[in-house]
This record gives C-alpha cells, structure tokens and sequence, in this order.
C-alpha cells in the first residue's frame, strides 16, 4: 500500500534531453534547482498525480549478469547511500537516457530527478527517488495589456495534469533491486524508458501473483466455461473466485479449484488450460502464493458480472452476495416461445 501525500521533495535536478539520433544535444544544469513552496506542491501533483491514479504494479531492477550492473540502479543506490551526490548523480542518470534515445522516435525533453523524503510503503517511511520526463508541449494562450488594448500572445509549455514519462525508486528491498513503480503516458517508445533505459522486470511478489492469477482465470471463465455451461455460469464462477481469494490469506490451488469450480469435469479442463495459457500470465508453475488484499479489490472493480441480452435487458449480479445470484436466478426453455429465459426471484423492489 503507498501513501505519498506526506512526502517532501529534499531536492530537484532539472535537465534536459535530444534524440541523439536526430543529432540533438543533452543540456546538464550546473546545480539544483531552487524550490519555494508554491512550485514544490505544484511539482509533486505533477510528479504523483498518475501514481495515485494507477494501479499498483511494481517493478525490480534487472541486468543479465548482475543488478550491480544496471546503471540507473547503481547511481540510485549510491544517492541513497550519500544524498549530498544527488545532483551529480542526476547528471549520470540523465546521461544515460541521453545515450538510449537514438530511436527516430522518441522526442526530446526535460529531466527531473527528484529526492523525496517521508513516503510510506507498506505501513513504513522510506525515502524515495523520483526520474521523470515531460515531452509533450502544449500551445497555451497568454494575456498581456498594451496600451487601451488586451493583446493575445500564443505560448508552448508542458500539461502539469499529464506526466509523460516517470518512475518511483522506493528505498526498499536493496539486494532484490528495489521496488519500483512506473508510468509511461505516451506508447510510442514503449521499451525505450522501462527496458532501455530503467531496466526493469516485474516485481513477482503477493500482489503480482494475485493480480495474474485472477486475470488468468477471467480468461479461463471467458474461454472454457462460456462455451461448457452459459453465461449466468461464466459470471457465476468469477464470482466465486474473488469471493474465494477476498477470504482466504494464503493461495492453495487444491483448495481453490474445489471450491470454485462445482463441475468436477472442468477441473481437468482448468489444469489443461494452466499449462497452455500459464506462461502468458507467469502462473505456469505457481500453485501457492500469499494474496494481496488491494489486488483482490482492484480486480473485482474490474470483472464484469453482467449479463446482456438480445432483447436489451441486463441483468447484474451481485459479487458480494453470491449465494443470492445463484439461489434466486433460474435459466430455462420456452418450447412455445422458442426462447431462454431467465426466471428471477424476490420478495420487493429495491428503492435506489
């Protein structure tokens, strides 16, 4: 769980980037910048605001040889180890995305590399390293009185609401390569700022594991109990399957498919598919796992449990109370009619 609302900014180092490619320049401030307090709020929405808005998927540094060996981890880890070198270590950073932009693609832009302080990770405060990248500009229109007269003057600048690029470096888990999270607005260059540059890999912790393992099971519900059984039964067995990871602490798949899958015949089925479609998801060889409550909420935000039909009626099921979808939904035949139906039971209507 990440709380940023009281982190500080201790200190930015701004600079700026060309496509080495296109044969522009890189431009390294000589010091810090200087903050005051109004640019220091504004800065921080600017840099957190998709963070807030994102779900939470955590990366790790990576090198093929060594993490030692993957260059923005070394210099991050030496900032955190002497934060006095930030600023001499931004320029390190910012040097090497300036050796990785030689794709025609990617755009040219400013750097920020930011020391934040009092962020809370997982119920602890840490410190914490932000790199960020604004590149889009944006015409923007600005007043200016000239005599008798209210002159308009036409301006270019970033969109504060939108970051472009940027990632948080948690002050957690040094030996495995950090934790960290990042955002990338625009998908042009997609491998240029998480591969190329960062070098990161999935973080595969509770809440990756979990998080996959739900998505992977939508796909099972979507592919092989759809066509088996119907509709009611695809929406009914996710059901079941947030409900099963929302009580439960800890992942045991024995247990899981017992309980959720109440067609012994698809059990086969399900162990057939996780062979199949695993690797897609890296679950392949996962069958115990702690589970992540977030992961758990965010994904039952997600799941549809609506069913539509051909006659513009939809008919919704309620996740929290599975027993009642399944107790008082009945589905059936209409010879006369040539049509299926869907009898619903209830005692009185509900007022919105």
């Amino acid at each position: 769980m990440l709380n940023l609302y009281p982190a500080q900014i201790e200190s930015v180092s701004l600079h700026s980037v060309g496509n080495k490619n296109k044969g522009e320049s890189i431009f390294l401030s000589a010091e810090p910048f200087s903050l005051n307090d109004e640019m220091s709020g504004l800065l921080k929405e600017y840099f957190f605001k998709p963070f807030r808005e994102k779900e939470e998927n955590y990366f790790r540094f990576s090198n093929e040889v060594d993490v030692e060996f993957n260059e923005v981890y070394k210099s991050v880890a030496e900032l955190f180890g002497n934060p006095s070198k930030t600023h001499l270590l931004s320029k390190k950073i910012t040097t090497h995305l300036f050796e990785q932009s030689n794709h025609p693609h990617i755009k040219s832009g400013e750097v920020y590399v930011v020391n934040f302080s009092d962020v809370v990770i997982d119920n602890e405060k840490t410190d914490a390293v932000g790199i960020f990248k604004s590149e889009l500009k944006h015409d923007f229109l600005q007043f200016k009185e000239k005599e008798q007269n209210l002159e308009i003057l036409i301006r270019q600048g970033i969109n504060i609401n939108k970051l472009d690029k940027g990632c948080l470096i948690f002050n957690v888990n040094k030996e495995e390569g950090y934790k960290v999270l990042s955002v990338d607005s625009n998908r042009y260059d997609a491998k240029y700022w998480l591969e190329d540059f960062l070098g990161l890999i999935p973080l595969t912790d509770e809440n990756f594991y979990t998080k996959n393992y739900l998505k992977f099971c939508q796909n099972f519900a979507k592919d092989v109990v759809l066509p088996a059984e119907d509709k009611q039964q695809e929406v009914m067995f996710m059901n079941r399957a947030v409900n099963h990871f929302a009580k439960n602490d800890a992942f045991e798949e024995s247990n899981f498919l017992n309980e959720v899958l109440e067609n012994p015949e698809l059990i086969p089925e399900f162990k057939h598919y996780k062979v199949e479609k695993g690797p897609k998801f890296s679950i392949e060889d996962v069958s115990n796992f702690d589970i992540a409550n977030k992961a758990v909420s965010d994904a039952r935000k997600k799941i549809k449990n609506v069913i539509n039909l051909d006659t513009n009626i939809q008919i919704k099921m309620d996740f929290i109370n599975p027993e009642s979808a399944e107790k008082f939904v009945e589905k059936g035949w209409d010879e006369e009619k040539q049509m299926y139906y869907y009898l619903v039971y209830f005692n009185k209507e509900q007022k919105s």
